[in-house]
């Protein structure tokens, strides 16, 4: 099979490079930049000298339709929306790692991005792919919205207990710290080096974008609307997300019958983990790969269960579940391309 990438030289474009370059499997085709069309990729990325010959295209639709039967939509969230529907009409199968396409309201999608949905009508027609939860469905996708790197950890996090009915969302609080990489490639103030190192900050209280989308997975779970607290920091590492989650169950539970309920909602799952009571997660378990991380203690003074869920946010945040999502879709074994071990000095 031939793929592509739109959008091939921001982070997640650049880390789906990375993996597609080992897959072994398809062939990268086709690959698009505005700002560096007509370049070799090895002259934008240098650690793929003689690695790749591939050069950087200007975006066309009939050079994407002639070389791929599959695209990844690497472009910022708001552009996506443009380019998809023109793909995904002329057939070829897309996976779009932006937010367009994963909020299924047009309201909710104006309300917390701020901008009208240029193509509502692809809005429920495209695939939540997060594999764990989708993969029935994935496998016979044309279009697939990548989730978001912090909605992964949060919904991979809750999903067994929202399915159970064992939340109350209303006391729900979602603490989240994410490495600079999440914020995408484009310079600003708050990522210019003096700024963010040695800094530790919250942004988007209550506001954050990826809210509605975690909302609206885990009600679907849950069967019913869900509301909950979310607060993401920005810490002065690279990569990863490190969610700690608060909960309140709606039952007693004792912590051995929570972990053993996560061990079979997960038991077929290569890439979710759940750690044992005696090792708490940390993002250098996960960096480099395609796992996510769970550690599940309940508070014996409070009653209250704490979640942490860690993982790396250009691979199974973005990149990594991208390939996995494409696995499935191309009846590849679902690992192909992801077996790489975390990266841990």
């Amino acid at each position: 099979m031939r793929v592509g990438i739109v959008g091939v030289t921001g982070y997640t474009g650049s880390e789906l490079l990375r993996l597609l370059i080992a897959h072994g499997g398809v062939n990268l085709a086709y690959v698009t930049s505005r700002s560096y069309q007509g370049r070799p990729l090895a002259h934008v990325h240098p650690q793929y000298l003689q690695i790749t010959e591939l050069q950087c295209s200007k975006f066309s639709l009939e050079e994407a339709v002639e070389k791929t039967d599959l695209i990844f939509s690497a472009l910022p969230h708001g552009e996506s929306m443009e380019t998809v529907p023109m793909l995904s009409k002329a057939g070829l199968k897309v996976i779009d790692l932006s937010a367009d396409f994963r909020i299924e309201e047009e309201e909710n999608y104006k309300q917390w991005y701020g901008k009208e949905h240029t193509a509502a009508d692809y809005l429920g027609k495209a695939v939540y792919g997060l594999p764990e939860l989708y993969r029935g469905k994935i496998k016979n996708a044309c279009l697939v919205a990548n989730p978001g790197c912090y909605p992964t950890s949060v919904i991979l996090a809750l999903a067994p207990l929202a399915q159970m009915n064992l939340v109350q969302w209303d006391t729900l609080v979602v603490d989240s710290k994410s490495g600079t990489s999440g914020a995408g490639r484009v310079p600003s103030q708050v990522l210019h080096y003096p700024e963010c190192t040695e800094n530790f900050r919250a942004y988007r209280v209550a506001r954050h974008q990826h809210t509605p989308e975690m909302e609206q997975e885990l009600g679907r779970l849950a069967g019913r609307e869900v509301t909950f607290t979310f607060v993401p920091h920005l810490v002065p590492m690279v990569r990863g997300i490190l969610s700690t989650i608060y909960v309140t169950l709606t039952a007693k539970w004792q912590e051995e019958e929570i972990r053993a309920l996560y061990q079979r909602f997960y038991q077929t799952e290569k890439y979710v983990r759940i750690f044992p009571p005696e090792f708490l997660p940390e993002t250098k378990y996960v960096y480099g790969s395609n796992y996510c991380d769970l550690y599940l203690k309940l508070d014996s003074r409070t009653g209250r269960l704490i979640i942490i869920s860690v993982l790396d946010n250009l691979v199974k945040g973005a990149a990594g579940q991208a390939l996995q999502n494409m696995n499935i879709m191309l009846d590849f074994p679902e690992d192909k391309g992801l077996e790489a071990v975390p990266l841990r000095p």
